[in-house]
């Protein structure tokens, strides 16, 4: 029997998440702020940062919410294309945001 926090299961959740492509998103945070981050399991992500596990921006302003989020061909593309998001001004990810929904 295989339970979720068995050794086996989280090789198996690892495997499943390598297999997986890698985005990046921007998280709209209860403050109004966004968070700019990379995953290969938005999910996940989401989760851990509306646990307060994340990262230590985004712990002291939850609930999140996923508001933009783009496909990207490998980590380090999304690494690449995170850095350029970062560096767009507040109404650039506004307009990013809105064409987004």
């Amino acid at each position: 029997m295989n339970d979720n926090n068995s050794p086996a299961s989280s090789r198996e959740n690892y495997a499943a998440d390598t297999e997986k492509p890698w985005l990046v998103y921007i998280l709209e945070c209860r403050d109004g702020s966004y968070y700019t981050g990379i995953t290969n399991n938005i999910e996940r992500r989401q989760l851990q940062h509306n646990e307060g596990t994340a990262s230590r921006y985004t712990r002291s302003r939850r609930p999140v919410i996923i508001r933009y989020k783009e496909v990207c061909g490998s980590r380090s593309d999304a690494l690449i294309r995170e850095c350029a998001l970062r560096l767009l001004s507040r109404k650039e990810k506004e307009a990013l945001v809105a064409k987004n929904k």
